[in-house]
């Protein structure tokens, strides 16, 4: 890999994109392709997921991205030693050259999605090439580095967008058309399809093309985070100055944004609606989840609003008072973040109405799935609080401006299945 000093780095601009030597499942030697990939490790989200991805076939991988040995040590230590044995059986394997690789999904709906998975030369904030849009939560980051560290491997690409339509497009569009290394269609009804992209002129014209651009993170926060902490601890150069990703153009594959909803533990509906009166228009809703969910659409075009559940109904919280905003939002950021519902959420409703803290697991989740989301709620006695999506224009508005959303105020998709190529960092 042509790896670079830090200083060096920090005098260019623009993505730098990688080939590397992919790391991928020996078809012969597992069930299916589809058997072995996960969901990202942030949206495994049934109770029993983790449970369920193992029965599916032995070597799933997420026995990688989420091991379940007892302390957080144990887990990183199986994941490593997992890893191991798996190369030594041949279950994965190394690819013979170095390249990109072009991904594709569809749905059945008529969705398409390509993109481009390299190793991308990790960034410094200041240089804006990399516009990541939420905070984190460094126990999170504490977490998948541990892994990183022990396993010595990128085991999932991060989703990142930019906005080209030019040269990287038309190459991506003319691999689609050659024989695939791998297809396979996933227990979510997406159908994968992955393309080596070796030859050097073309990777020439991707490498020049991309160092143009910026990219926005769409999904990944965390582990980007995770791999500029680990590039800081290593002496360069080094493969750690890169990670792995998979870059989707949007100006010709335009991503869908979904809303992330938080589970309150030990907050029943009852005393959730309590605390916001006086300070929130409460409407109890009669009708099904999607109908409850047009509500919410409707109300979000005239101002904040948030869908309660969990005690069999549905009660949308919307027109704030004034006032109250104005004592709980910061008023040192742009306009179109105090607007934001996340921002309400977090600096209005979790910190001073409900004082629930949103860095803690044993109080609050955060799930995409919206019908898990309330049924985990009436399950538990919690609430579940529902929000509608952000457009992508102004999560991008934004991050140019620097400013970041709070965490988990957007969810990114389609995103890229884990376990279809992996990136090894040697030793």
């Amino acid at each position: 890999m042509n790896t670079a000093g830090h200083s060096e780095a920090k005098a260019r601009r623009g993505l730098e994109l990688t080939p590397f030597r992919g790391l991928r499942y020996d078809p012969e030697r597992v069930g299916s392709l589809a058997s072995v990939t996960s969901p990202p490790y942030d949206v495994v989200v049934r109770p029993d997921g983790v449970h369920h991805l193992q029965s599916a076939d032995p070597h799933n991988i997420v026995r990688l991205i989420l091991p379940e040995a007892g302390t957080p040590r144990a887990r990183t230590e199986q994941a490593a030693e997992t890893l191991r044995r798996w190369l030594a059986e041949g279950i994965l394997t190394t690819d013979p050259e170095p390249g990109l690789y072009v991904y594709e999904q569809r749905d059945g709906d008529g969705m398409l999605q390509r993109g481009v998975i390299g190793a991308l030369r990790i960034s410094e904030p200041a240089e804006g090439v990399v516009l990541p849009h939420e905070d984190v939560m460094p126990p999170v980051v504490a977490d998948r580095a541990d892994l990183m560290r022990a396993t010595r491997a990128n085991l999932e690409p991060l989703l990142l967008t930019y906005r080209g339509n030019g040269t990287t497009a038309e190459v991506i569009e003319r691999t689609a058309e050659r024989a695939p290394l791998l297809s396979t269609t996933t227990e979510d009804g997406f159908h994968h399809r992955l393309w080596s992209l070796t030859d050097p002129a073309e990777l020439t014209l991707v490498q020049n093309d991309l160092a143009r651009h910026q990219a926005l993170i769409a999904d990944g926060h965390h582990r980007w985070a995770t791999y500029r902490l680990l590039r800081a601890e290593q002496p360069s150069p080094s493969p750690w100055d890169y990670g792995l990703v998979l870059l989707v153009d949007t100006a010709r594959y335009p991503l869908r944004v979904r809303a992330i909803h938080r589970l309150l533990h030990g907050l029943p509906v009852a005393d959730a609606l309590a605390a916001v009166e006086g300070l929130f228009r409460v409407r109890h809703l009669d009708a099904p989840l999607a109908e409850a969910l047009d509500v919410l659409a409707d109300a979000t075009c005239t101002g904040n609003a948030f869908l309660l559940a969990g005690d069999g109904a549905f009660h949308l919280l919307d027109h704030p008072d004034p006032d109250l905003l104005a004592r709980t939002i910061p008023a040192d950021r742009p306009a179109a973040w105090r607007s934001l519902d996340a921002t309400v959420l977090h600096a209005t409703l979790l910190d001073h109405v409900w004082h629930i803290p949103e860095d803690s697991p044993a109080h609050i989740a955060y799930i995409h799935d919206t019908a898990a989301t309330v049924a985990k709620a009436e399950r538990d006695g919690g609430t579940a609080v529902l929000m509608h999506p952000v457009r992508e224009e102004v999560v991008r508005d934004l991050a140019r401006q620097g400013v970041t959303m709070p965490r988990k105020s957007t969810s990114f998709g389609p995103k890229p299945a884990t376990g279809l190529v992996l990136r090894a960092l040697g030793t």
